[in-house]
């Protein structure tokens, strides 16, 4: 709590130093006295002008968000084909991704393209049950192995919170009629050369219990957070910028079906960013500096378990254009890891270690004609521990008058966690320092075809191995020597359909994903598809409002049994959620169901999910 006290204590200092006269918080970011417009984004590295067409990203932007009436970063990830999602319980409940098949460490995930990933956790994984949506900007989803531009990790893709960009004045709050509650609050300040950023939000949530029945007791959510994001233009090409990102999320949690009271976990995370860019025609240059802590306590009954994990680190990236037809790009990043965790209780574990890593990067973007181009990105990684690795991504894609054509090689690899490298347990388990990475290869064809002005087609497929996968053999972590692969293979498809009043989105998604015996792997669905649809309504007697409905088929798949530990087979579900705003004056009231069949399902098995929840609330 002390770090994240001096983090804030920094952020004011450097704020109350820095401002010129207030101007008017509703500029319209006309280019003023002939300086470029405000704008505050997060960088991606590796990338330059003709390269940008080799990367597969996804983005969701702040009106999207706000018309699926998300919660919670679940809420708008569970919408992306290739992405499974399971959480142990309702809102607040530890969550894993599994995108394209991988596993649930195999996905790395930013703030601003900085990697946030605790180094507390045993296998690098991310919760992404303790993530929620108030203060968040734009999500970004890059499927597939990423290596090549964010290094470890990053084998089954990636996902980049923005935090930055928000000038627009707003307030907002939504209930239900058992006191739950969602919040949120942004306030702009814009000045001459200037802008600082306030953004709030806090969620309390409780509505189930994770374990037992309906008779049981409920376990509880709170959240809080905060982002401040500052810049300053020093002339129309350079610019500072800074963002500070808290989070705490404090959540019960049950042990078995019968011990349920008495849990609790705090999970508290902040990041810090300084950046320095410098941009001109040609040529950009950004410098990054960067702190992120984790501070995890686990109150089991009185028994404190105790995480943490701190990562300081710097990047500078460079991209420029040779000439009309070709871009380059280049940079660096060296981060430092260190961390610790204490679990007593009748299991007791203990991690202690750190680990370095420098990284070199370049990629080349050449537009050979008119409509073909070809991107180049390669990357080096020296690691404290597992040395050198080289990973490197080749993508060309062509474009026709109403499609274009494209297809990329890849490779990804994830760097073992120091709870791999160092740990040890009460049941004779100790680190193994001699591990090496995981490494992965993909293989994709995609298309993107208009079939007319209103109507658009995605289409992608891919297949990818994981060789050298990091295994518990005989009280040790060991890569696996038998030479045999992780396969994944997948085939994904958009339909949008753009109208003046109404926006629909049809996805499916089909995946194969084996293990070692080329059994499926548990958790991993087969068939997803699903639905986002919204219109404008013009209605005699109500007025005007929106109508939002987002629908999702998870597929049937295998899983753990919660008791006996048995394979099973789960069914599939149907998810429905509901949002209807109406405009009044300045202020939106809106009403959103979630779950809105009511459908009553577990997953994984042994943990419930939220049955139907209304909330009505207000933006203003």
């Amino acid at each position: 709590m002390l770090r994240l006290i001096i983090l804030i204590l920094i952020n004011i200092i450097l704020i109350n130093n820095s401002f010129g006269e207030n101007q008017d918080s509703s500029c319209n970011w006309d280019n003023k006295n002939g300086k470029s417009c405000i704008k505050i984004t997060g960088h991606i590295s590796n990338d330059s002008e003709f390269s940008q067409s080799g990367i597969n990203k996804i983005i969701i932007n702040k009106k999207q968000i706000e018309e699926f009436g998300a919660v919670d970063l679940i809420d708008i990830l569970k919408t992306i084909p290739d992405i499974n999602i399971t959480q142990s319980g309702p809102k607040g409940q530890q969550a894993s991704m599994f995108m394209r098949g991988t596993g649930s460490n195999h996905t790395l995930v930013m703030i601003n393209g900085i990697a946030i990933n605790d180094q507390s956790t045993t296998q690098g994984l991310h919760d992404f049950g303790v993530d929620f949506i108030q203060t968040i900007q734009q999500i970004e989803v890059y499927p597939g192995s990423s290596a090549a531009h964010f290094g470890t990790n990053a084998i089954g893709g990636a996902v980049n919170i923005i935090l930055t960009g928000d000038y627009k004045d707003s307030f907002s709050l939504a209930s239900d009629n058992i006191a739950n509650y969602e919040l949120s609050g942004n306030k702009a300040f814009i000045y001459d050369d200037s802008s600082l950023n306030i953004k709030i939000g806090s969620v309390k949530n409780k509505t189930i219990s994770a374990r037992g029945s309906s008779s049981d007791e409920k376990d509880g959510l709170k959240n809080y957070s905060t982002n401040i994001n500052y810049e300053n233009f020093f002339n129309e090409n350079l610019r500072f910028y800074n963002t500070l990102y808290l989070r705490q999320t404090k959540a019960e949690y049950d042990n078995s079906n019968t011990n349920q009271t008495g849990y609790e976990g705090n999970n508290k995370m902040g990041s810090l960013q300084f950046g320095l860019e410098n941009q001109i025609k040609t040529r950009k240059d950004n410098y990054i500096l960067y702190y992120n802590v984790y501070d995890r306590k686990y109150d089991e009954r009185g028994t404190i378990d105790s995480y943490e994990s701190e990562v300081l680190g710097l990047k500078y990236d460079l991209s420029r254009m040779i000439n009309e037809k070709i871009s380059f790009g280049a940079g660096s990043e060296y981060k430092y890891d260190w961390g610790y965790f204490d679990n007593k209780g009748s299991y007791e574990a203990s991690t202690k270690g750190h680990s370095d890593n420098l990284a070199l990067y370049s990629n080349l973007g050449w537009n050979i004609f008119e409509n073909s181009n070809i991107s180049l990105f390669g990357r080096s990684d020296k690691h404290k521990q597992t040395g050198k690795n080289n990973t490197y991504k080749l993508n060309f894609e062509q474009g026709f008058e109403k499609f274009n054509l494209g297809i990329s090689y890849m490779n990804g690899l994830r760097n073992p966690t120091l709870y791999e490298m160092f740990g040890t347990d009460n049941w004779g388990y100790s680190g193994n320092k001699n591990l090496r990475p995981e490494k992965s290869n993909t293989y994709e064809i995609y298309s993107n075809i208009a079939l007319n002005k209103y109507l658009n087609l995605t289409l992608r497929a891919f297949r990818a191995n994981i060789q050298n996968n990091i295994e518990y053999i005989s009280n040790k972590y060991q890569n696996d020597g038998d030479n045999i692969d992780l396969n994944q293979s997948g085939f994904n498809n958009q339909l949008n359909l753009k109208l003046k009043d109404m926006n629909i989105n049809l996805f499916s998604s089909f995946l194969s994903s084996k293990k070692e015996n080329r059994a499926d792997q548990l958790r991993r669905p087969e068939k997803n598809y699903g639905l986002n649809f919204s219109k404008k309504i013009e209605n005699n007697f109500l007025g005007n409002f929106n109508f939002n409905l987002n629908y999702n088929h998870y597929g049937k798949h295998f899983d753990t049994h919660s008791s006996n530990f048995s394979t099973i087979e789960i069914d599939s579900t149907d998810i429905i959620d509901l949002k209807i705003t109406k405009k009044l004056n300045k202020v939106n009231f809106y009403i959103k169901i979630t779950n809105a069949l009511d459908e009553s399902y577990q997953r994984p098995h042994g943990y419930n999910q939220e049955n139907r929840v209304v909330k009505f609330g207000f933006k203003y």
